[in-house]
């Protein structure tokens, strides 16, 4: 089995600074690249941005600035985003790149051979927005101007002379591909929407414009720029150096493993994309996964509406590690979810604070005063074994990884801290100071719980885990998925390190 693993979020529209939306997004991607490393994968974690289209160029002249300069500008806050949110990215693509522009081409350029694009005149109604072309019954009018019903975008109805693809001829390939691969899409709520859209036929896919001119020029044709989202969703193959498909980077992680991405791009990487594939005959992705958005109250973030949450300011008040445990515990992933003031203290409070920092702070002060800030002996009984067996079926755990199940993930984790606390309280180590045995043997397993507990928790919350990590000698690394259900690992009568307070409870007035 190949032990190469590839996952990509969605590059992102720089077309205004980042909000929760983005920040989701990485941070589960971060989620999914950091467990796959811990547990022994060669990870390619890729982000970016998406920097052409008649959007960019609209916002950058309002900016008074070039496309180019305006793109420079607002990328960098993305790129820095990256680095806020503490993610493990091996690359950050942007498609005005040479690198980027070289593959859009090419790729154009095997799509003319194949006899799956011509010329045409396109009319109909077209997103800025969206950077989207949407049929008449995906439109509805209020007071005389028009919208797109899904994402609520104005749209504009345009006509001019475009290139098509022949996304009808792809219709029962596709078909056949979701019937073939039933896990291509997830959740399966996202890929009975796409079987639908596609069962109720597709139409040739207008694939350049001519009214503006900020884009990646079609190599015979310089009066046609290719359309922004055959340009965008070929980074994932430009980031891997193609077309140089004997380019290490290519050879070893394409075809991707998953593209993490938000609900409202999903026609574009579950329909448009593998139709572009397999036009070009090049592999198709193993997984597209459409997870729900991150509202603001009971609505979806947009800057029209004045409703962004910024990331960087719950960072600020909260920090970083809480903000990522919050998202992938309290988001069910694949549906909707927001975030509140009163649910997230209420998460750092009893999760953060009461449950892995208290059991880390009590075992750790316990182990001080009685074992010297040794790791002690062990003389396993029952009642240690029993809890200790817990983390053997590390396949189980693999697999909800696979299958991008986040929330069994992290509802075992939790469980896991509420029996380790149980465990401690119920084996009550302070009555058997007259039995050095059972007292060390006790603590001994208490702190390899803490220890099997942070190496789950590292790729939610990787700065605090690793601060617990330390104390036991294990950095990055030394930090292996397979040693969790190694009990062994812990060697007696090695200094442990001392651990200052994780989480500091939100006490309200």
């Amino acid at each position: 089995m190949s032990k190469n693993f590839y996952i990509t979020t969605p590059i992102y529209y720089p077309s205004a600074k980042p909000h929760m939306g983005h920040a989701y997004s990485s941070i589960v991607s971060d989620f999914f690249a950091r467990f796959k490393r811990n547990d022994g994968y060669s990870v390619q974690f890729l982000t970016g941005t998406d920097e052409h289209g008649l959007k960019i160029q609209r916002t950058a002249e309002k900016n008074n600035m070039k496309p180019q300069d305006f793109c420079d500008q607002i990328s960098k806050t993305f790129e820095n985003l990256s680095k806020t949110l503490n993610l493990s990215n091996t690359d950050f693509i942007r498609t005005t790149e040479q690198r980027h522009i070289k593959s859009v081409q090419h790729l154009w350029k095997i799509l003319e051979d194949q006899n799956q694009i011509y010329m045409s005149k396109y009319e109909g109604w077209y997103s800025v927005s969206d950077e989207a072309f949407y049929q008449p019954d995906e439109i509805e009018s209020k007071e005389n101007k028009h919208f797109v019903i899904s994402s609520g975008s104005p749209v504009e109805w345009v006509e001019e002379e475009s290139f098509f693809f022949k996304l009808s001829e792809w219709e029962k390939p596709l078909l056949k591909f979701y019937d073939e691969n039933p896990k291509f899409i997830l959740p399966e709520g996202r890929r009975n929407e796409v079987i639908s859209f596609v069962k109720n036929g597709l139409k040739d896919l207008s694939v350049s414009r001519k009214t503006f001119s900020w884009g990646i020029k079609i190599p015979s044709n310089n009066d046609h720029i290719i359309y922004v989202w055959l340009d965008a969703l070929t980074n994932y193959l430009s980031a891997l150096n193609y077309p140089n498909t004997k380019d290490e980077l290519y050879k070893n992680f394409w075809p991707a493993d998953v593209h993490i991405i938000g609900k409202d791009i999903l026609r574009f990487h579950a329909i448009y994309w593998p139709a572009f594939l397999m036009a070009a005959k090049l592999p198709l992705p193993k997984r597209v996964y459409g997870h729900g958005w991150i509202l603001s109250g009971d609505e979806k973030m947009s800057k029209s509406k004045g409703n962004i949450l910024d990331p960087l300011e719950i960072i600020d008040v909260y920090g970083l590690d809480t903000l990522r445990y919050y998202l992938l515990k309290e988001v069910s992933f694949g549906n909707d979810g927001n975030i509140s003031q009163e649910k997230l203290e209420s998460c750092i409070n009893s999760d953060l604070a009461n449950n892995y920092g208290n059991l880390c702070q009590r075992v750790l002060a316990f182990c001080e005063k009685n074992c010297g800030s040794k790791i002690p002996t062990n003389d396993f009984i029952n009642d240690d074994l029993e809890i200790l067996k817990n983390f053997e079926n590390l396949a189980y755990l693999r697999d909800l990884i696979d299958n991008q199940n986040i929330n069994d993930y992290m509802k075992f984790i939790i469980d896991m801290l509420f029996s380790s606390n149980k465990y401690f309280n119920d084996q009550e180590p302070w009555k058997k100071k007259n039995d050095k045995n059972r007292l060390n043997t006790i603590v001994y397993t208490a702190l390899d719980l803490i220890r099997k507990i942070s190496i789950l928790l590292n790729p939610v919350i990787p700065d605090t885990t690793l601060k617990v990590l330390k104390i036991f000698d294990i950095n990055d690394d030394k930090l292996k998925f397979e040693d969790i259900d190694n009990h062994k690992f812990l060697e007696s009568g090695k200094n442990i390190g001392k651990l200052n307070i994780l989480f500091k409870k939100i006490e309200n007035d």
